[in-house]
């Protein structure tokens, strides 16, 4: 699949087209939004033929268009194949003469292989636009406008473009002392672990906001006059995840000081985190502990 962007055109052709709303009233573009509901919903592929689609049917693609029923077949059996749960929805269509333009949504779950990229176990939600041709009651052309690097994040194989804000605002609302927000970055089921020979490893995994803030944030403040985090540099990482690199610069109540080097390693979906894992010299902290 190829990332097109191309509003301009599309919106040009909304600018010399005086289109008009046919849903439910032009046959054509009745019978085009039953047979996509019934290929892509019921996964029904042999509607790919030659009484709906004609027999150099293109799909404009770049850097080669696909030609073909077989191709156009070959091409949506990745959607079928897939995902399950599927849901393709029209949300609105125009015609004119034999052109039409489409937006539609396509939902489901990556329980299979899809374009080389295995099962992820994710679900997607992604709209896009389509625009294309109906000639004597047959598919003649088709052309997609979808922001792939939203499926690919959804899929996590892309990170979201949020990630790194977000894990620096939890660094910032950190340092000011203010857990509430940090707190509310988290998942309701964030899984968080120390790193192993740490003290604090002594609860892991910790599962939720409360559990981390009783069993890490609330032990560091008894434990500790200051506790900061230095030196901070934001990695973004493929899969929804941001390495941290960093310092921990404190005093225990016993008076003993501490620079310690460490790395966090975050883990987000849909703008929350929903993992952490410490990597430290646990010898310095555990000699701090004492």
């Amino acid at each position: 699949m190829k990332t097109q962007f191309l509003p301009l055109a599309l919106l040009a052709i909304f600018a010399t087209l005086t289109f008009t709303n046919c849903t439910g009233q032009d046959a054509d573009v009745a019978a085009y939004e039953s047979l996509w509901h019934e290929i892509i919903n019921d996964g029904n592929l042999e509607l790919f033929n030659t009484d709906h689609f004609a027999e150099e049917v293109t799909m404009v693609l770049r850097p080669d268009n696909l030609v073909g029923v077989e191709a156009f077949r070959d091409y949506y059996r990745e959607f079928i194949t897939g995902f399950s749960d599927r849901k393709f929805s029209v949300e609105n269509i125009f015609s004119k003469g034999d052109h039409f333009a489409k937006h539609w949504r396509f939902e489901g779950k990556h329980t299979g292989t899809f374009f080389g990229i295995p099962a992820t176990g994710k679900r997607v939600n992604v709209e896009g636009s389509t625009i294309g041709r109906i000639e004597n009651g047959r598919i003649t052309l088709e052309q997609d406008f979808m922001d792939q690097t939203i499926l690919l994040q959804q899929l996590g194989i892309l990170s979201a473009s949020d990630n790194v804000a977000i894990v620096s605002e939890l660094y910032d609302n950190f340092s000011e002392g203010n857990m509430p927000d940090v707190l509310a970055a988290m998942d309701e089921e964030i899984v968080w672990q120390e790193a192993e020979g740490n003290p604090l490893a002594d609860g892991n995994p910790y599962v939720g906001p409360e559990a981390v803030l009783k069993g890490v944030f609330s032990r560091i403040g008894a434990d500790n006059e200051y506790f900061k985090l230095t030196d901070v540099k934001l990695h973004a990482m493929d899969g929804n995840q941001v390495l941290a690199t960093l310092r921990y610069d404190s005093k225990t109540r016993t008076g003993r000081i501490g620079n310690v080097q460490a790395a966090h390693l975050w883990s987000l979906r849909e703008g929350k985190i929903i993992a952490f894992q410490q990597y430290a010299d646990t010898r310095q902290l555990a000699t701090l502990a004492q």
